[in-house]
């Protein structure tokens, strides 16, 4: 059996699948140990549902069908259904029909039939297909709800376990999205293009179908459109959109596919993907399927020559899409090859020169799941781009970034809108110096099948997980909302992690990093502080609704009970506050301190006509004339923030530096201490010395 294969199809060991209409990727049907083939998967026995007539429409279908001509048999299907006639074959190669050219809206109706009418025994990809389809018409609801039965079933597909561990997808791809400004191109045709790549800065490499006439006998089967060949357009003055493409001279277009390219840095070599086609002949699979192979060339006089095919393709997979590094020693790309995690994984082989190659390594699954990955493009930083259905989406492809790491690459992070929408999005590249790339996508609004289109990046992207709290700081008393509250994060360090201000409304909201424990506090004038602790997972999720409820600060308090002060009394000592305590051989005010000092300054707000000093001290440890000049700065940053933080007039706040004079426990020269006993010495005070 001869298949030209569709570009973006995979097929894989497990079950088969395509991710659109004609574009480089895998078309392949077999059996592997411990998996079920196409026939005995999906085929029923039509003889006991329909007419002889009919059984011979649904034969002919079928083998459309498995020839890849999806089109053909989609009419007959069609025709079947309409005249009332159902089953579980009829609806699952229905419902596979539209999903397998990208007209996932379309599926939704046949998968609906299918797993309504036949739910018994149903093959769990179908459930996955469904939620995929259903996302394609925006009904996200629906579709997490059979995310939840394809978990149940599945329980360890990472797909499965992705979904349920980022329930809150659509928040954070929500947050990720607005980060790049799109622009449609004029190269567009009314047939597919896509895969863009650069060759130097100043010229894109993309595939087009563009080029067949529609006669051509050579049509795809799969839909009916010429074969892809590779054309080049270079990239106009304002950085973005393009001019009129031409195709790529010399051997490296033929009569059957070519797509999914990739340069060296000096443009003279060229890696890319066509159908098996070396020294003008066609290579098929065991099976009789033509399948996928990277080759190279090599540019001589603008021609591009000496075409060699890659040593670790082979007639029984499918390895396509090459993406080289910046430094041209690793050449990153898509496979079926034995090794795949899933439907189609990332691998990565190094380029070893002189036409050899190291052993081809999967990515390993912080990138691959049990579904589609493809596409790939490591940018010049080493930042890893690439399109996925297995990883949390809105549709079809989304793409998807990992940045490099001790262990190979993070967690995917989906790039959010509106480069991902939910269509199929896919074949990202970016000119990270610019800032500006392009993208392919089959989204509503295009010219044709799949087009390209440009974008800037205008915001950096989160690209590490991270965890979300938010929200509202209310007054204890009245509930009232409250306004310009400060919110700290610090983590077990003592170091400030994130901070933030609630709004109009007392809401606030903050971010964390993964797999961590953390203190969060609210304060705000005239209010005591307060605090929580906070254990995060290593899960990427939205915490929602950690609130603050403050009381009203310990200076009203005094206030109210008309406490009696004296002169030469401590005001942290009354007010309860937290010393002041300074790190070893320094003299910043910490986070912890910060919270304590708010209290200060609420007193001293409160009460105008108080006068107090801060007095500052250090441990026994240096010189004592060291000590001194330490001290000094303490009380000057003590002082410093008082009056910047609390606009508090500096004359009310005079202060003394003591060293190591007035230690508060045992710990003088040459007495052994901890260091907790050291720290106990180094302090600030506040003591009163007028009030009225």
């Amino acid at each position: 059996m001869f298949s030209n294969t569709p570009w973006k199809q995979v097929f894989n060991i497990k079950f088969w699948d395509r991710l659109k209409n004609h574009t480089l990727f895998f078309a392949s049907i077999f059996i592997k140990r411990n998996f079920i083939s196409f026939w005995a998967l999906i085929l029923l026995s039509s003889s006991q549902l329909f007419s002889q007539d009919q059984d011979k429409q649904i034969t002919k279908a079928d083998q459309s069908f498995t020839a890849f001509a999806y089109i053909d048999a989609r009419a007959i299907y069609m025709d079947v259904a309409q005249r009332g006639y159902s089953s579980q074959n009829l609806y699952s190669k229905l419902g596979d029909s539209f999903y397998f050219t990208g007209d996932l809206e379309d599926s939704v109706k046949w998968y609906e039939k299918l797993i309504q009418n036949y739910p018994e025994d149903l093959n769990p990809e179908y459930l996955f297909r469904y939620a995929q389809s259903l996302k394609s018409v925006e009904r996200y609801k629906e579709a997490d709800n059979i995310m939840d039965q394809f978990y149940a079933i599945t329980g360890n597909d990472k797909r499965a376990k992705s979904f349920i561990e980022k329930r809150n997808y659509l928040d954070f791809i929500e947050m990720q999205s607005g980060k790049y400004d799109i622009f449609p191109l004029s190269i567009n045709s009314k047939n597919s293009e896509y895969a863009p790549s650069f060759n130097n800065k100043n010229q894109i490499v993309f595939a087009s179908s563009r080029s067949k006439n529609i006669n051509d006998s050579k049509l795809h089967k799969w839909n009916k459109m010429p074969f892809l060949d590779i054309f080049s357009s270079n990239i106009k003055e304002d950085q973005i959109t393009l001019e009129d493409p031409v195709k790529l001279k010399g051997k490296i277009n033929t009569k059957f596919h070519e797509s999914s390219t990739s340069f060296s840095k000096d443009g003279e070599t060229v890696y890319f993907s066509r159908n098996n086609y070396t020294n003008n002949k066609l290579g098929t699979s065991k099976k009789g399927v033509v399948l996928l192979k990277l080759y190279m060339a090599t540019l001589k006089d603008g021609i591009w020559t000496d075409i060699i095919e890659l040593p670790f393709s082979s007639d029984e997979y499918s390895v396509s899409h090459p993406s080289l590094s910046a430094d041209g020693a690793k050449l990153y790309f898509a496979s079926d090859m034995p090794g795949t995690l899933g439907q189609s994984d990332l691998f990565v082989v190094d380029v070893l020169g002189g036409g050899k190659y190291g052993e081809p390594k999967n990515l390993g699954g912080n990138i691959n799941t049990e579904g589609r990955e493809t596409f790939p493009y490591i940018s010049d930083s080493g930042r890893l781009y690439f399109s996925s259905d297995g990883h949390v989406g809105l549709g079809g492809l989304d793409i998807f970034v990992s940045v490099p790491n001790e262990s190979g690459f993070s967690n995917a992070f989906n790039i959010g809108k509106p480069v991902n929408s939910s269509k199929d999005d896919f074949t990202f590249v970016l000119n990270e110096d610019t800032k500006i790339g392009y993208f392919a996508s089959n989204r509503k609004g295009g010219k044709g099948n799949d087009d390209i289109y440009s974008f800037k990046q205008v915001e950096e992207l989160i690209t590490s997980c991270m965890q979300y709290v938010e929200g509202t700081v209310t007054d204890n008393a009245t509930g009232e909302p409250l306004i310009r509250a400060d919110i700290i994060v610090l983590d077990k360090n003592e170091n400030m992690v994130d901070q933030a201000v609630s709004d109009l409304k007392g809401k606030y909201k903050i971010k964390v990093p993964c797999s961590e424990s953390y203190v969060i506090r609210a304060a705000l004038n005239e209010y005591i502080p307060k605090e929580v602790t906070l254990e995060t997972t290593d899960v990427f999720e939205f915490i929602h609704d950690i609130p603050f409820a403050l009381e009203g600060v310990a200076a009203q308090k005094l206030l109210s009970t008309r406490v009696e002060v004296t002169i030469g009394d401590d005001l942290g000592k009354i007010l309860q506050v937290e010393p002041i305590y300074f790190g070893l051989d320094d003299y910043e005010i910490s986070p912890n301190a910060e919270v304590e000092l708010q209290k200060i300054i609420s007193a001293m707000n409160k009460y105008p006509e108080l006068k107090i000093e801060v007095r500052s001290h250090t441990d026994s440890r240096s010189s004592h004339w060291y000590n001194k000049k330490l001290s000094v700065k303490r009380m000057r940053a003590t002082i410093r923030y008082i009056v910047r933080k609390g606009n508090i007039d500096w004359q009310r706040i005079p202060g003394k530096a003591y060293g190591e004079r007035r230690l508060i426990n045992k710990c003088a020269d040459g007495i052994d201490c901890t260091e907790e006993e050291h720290q106990e010495n180094r302090r600030s005070e506040f003591i009163i010395v007028e009030i009225k």
